[in-house]
């Protein structure tokens, strides 16, 4: 066996082998003799059965396990010549050729290797943070919603019809093409008007109906709707109006602040600074989100230089190109499929973020082993179960759906991601509340 290892750069290691075919054959042997011991087959006692006949039995199962230990073996042989550690590979090797000769197997591969990042002193280059500012205006604003979140609904008692913003109680009953239909039919049905809780046109239709009205109505089911019995189907819906409802005022007061507060100690002021602490939250989970994490990702990636594995940056070109795909018309998809060279230059044109996104993940990763910054599978589940139950989705299919398409991983590295970029965040602000404090003192 012959085996020539070279690092390309400090990610990459291509390494050419030739494999005899007589090694090949040897090994064949090797394996079928081992196999011959395990193996039952008729006329035979146990582990008697000869050499021909079990290679005879398994036939070419037995070239490739021979084959793929002796692919085994290339790698171990590279790994020693370059002195790598096993933790260093990442990945599987690529293989760019593997050719069956007359004489041997002549094969060409690609290992991937970690980088080490060497991670220094960086508070330099994460971003300020201030802390948003927050109005009176805005907290009052958050009471009156919390207070008109906590009003009750009472029936009216003046007669006019129904109105943006009413709590209608009635019953209805759908047609299509004159025959109810399943789940078209409630009685007693309470609908808040300009919710948008039921198909366009629905409640729009409804208004200015009085008590005790009967009215019948058309609508058109939503092409994309669910039941696709239904979806783009016009129908006819028959109503009956019983009461309506609106909210009635709920006075701001200490009473109030204790309802919130869930405190019986709670006051009006109690409720003031809560809000403002929430609202101040609200604003730098935002400010965090949506400006500083992008912005400490791009000058992390600026700051450090180094070799990225080729084999991951094309995994994460091959995400990307799904995505893409996804989002294409069919016009465009029968296009690139009939034009190699297009999705040659739409994988070029994906590489470059493709090229950032693996090195912010390999930087990020670096960070958190220095910060000691982990998630476990736990936390990852609780995670995808809260977010699942939040968007009304089965929380244990949903699990299920993310482990099948292998985005465990994923969803995990993005959860530390968060968790280190928010620390460096916060220990920046912290640092600058102690600068602000001693300031204070000394002007004092």
């Amino acid at each position: 066996m012959e085996v020539v290892a070279k690092k390309i750069d400090n990610a990459n290691v291509n390494v050419e082998a030739k494999i005899a075919n007589s090694d090949i054959e040897k090994r064949v042997e090797k394996i079928a003799k081992q196999a011959a011991k395990q193996m039952k087959i008729d006329g035979f006692r146990p582990g008697k059965a000869p050499v021909a006949i079990v290679k005879k039995r398994l036939g070419d199962r037995l070239v490739q396990d021979a084959e793929a230990e002796a692919l085994r073996e290339v790698l171990n042989t590279a790994s020693k010549e370059l002195d790598l550690d096993a933790d260093k590979i990442i990945g599987e090797p690529s293989f760019t050729k593997f050719e069956r000769g007359e004489e041997a197997i002549e094969v060409e591969l690609k290992l991937s290797l970690r980088p080490e990042i060497e991670i220094g002193d960086i508070s330099d280059i994460v971003p300020e943070v201030k802390v948003p500012e927050v109005t009176d205006e805005e907290i009052q604003t958050r009471i009156k919603e919390l207070a008109e979140a906590q009003a009750p609904f009472e029936s009216i008692e003046e007669d006019r019809g129904l109105e943006e913003g009413d709590l209608a109680v009635f019953d209805f009953e759908g047609f299509l093409n004159g025959e109810p239909f399943e789940g078209g039919k409630a009685e007693n049905f309470e609908l808040r008007i300009g919710s948008g809780q039921f198909i366009p046109g629905f409640e729009e239709q409804m208004k200015g109906m009085k008590k005790g009205e009967e009215k019948t109505i058309n609508v058109t089911f939503p092409e994309d709707y669910g039941n696709k019995d239904l979806a783009g189907k016009e129908v006819e819906f028959k109503l009956k109006l019983h009461d309506i409802k609106t909210k009635q005022p709920v006075e701001i007061n200490d009473d109030l602040a204790k309802k919130l507060l869930g405190d019986e100690e709670g006051t009006l002021e109690k409720l003031e600074k809560e809000v403002k602490t929430q609202i101040e939250s609200e604003k730098m989970t935002k400010l965090y989100n949506e400006e500083l994490k992008p912005k400490l990702v791009e000058a992390l990636i600026e700051k450090f230089e180094f070799d990225l594995p080729e084999s991951v940056v094309e995994q994460e070109v091959d995400m990307a190109l799904r995505t893409k795909v996804q989002q294409m018309s069919e016009e465009e998809l029968t296009e690139l499929r009939e034009n190699e060279e297009k999705v040659q230059a739409l994988r070029d044109e994906l590489r470059g973020d493709a090229a950032k996104s693996v090195k912010a993940t390999f930087i990020v990763d670096a960070l958190a082993k220095k910060e000691g910054i982990e998630v476990s599978d736990q936390e990852m589940m609780q995670t995808i179960y809260y977010e699942a139950m939040m968007m009304g989705q089965d929380p244990q299919q949903t699990f299920e759906y993310y482990q099948k398409q292998n985005l465990l991983p994923a969803i995990k590295m993005a959860m530390i991601e968060d968790r280190v970029l928010s620390k460096l965040l916060n220990d920046k602000n912290e640092k600058n509340k102690d600068q602000e404090e001693n300031t204070e003192k000394e002007e004092a």
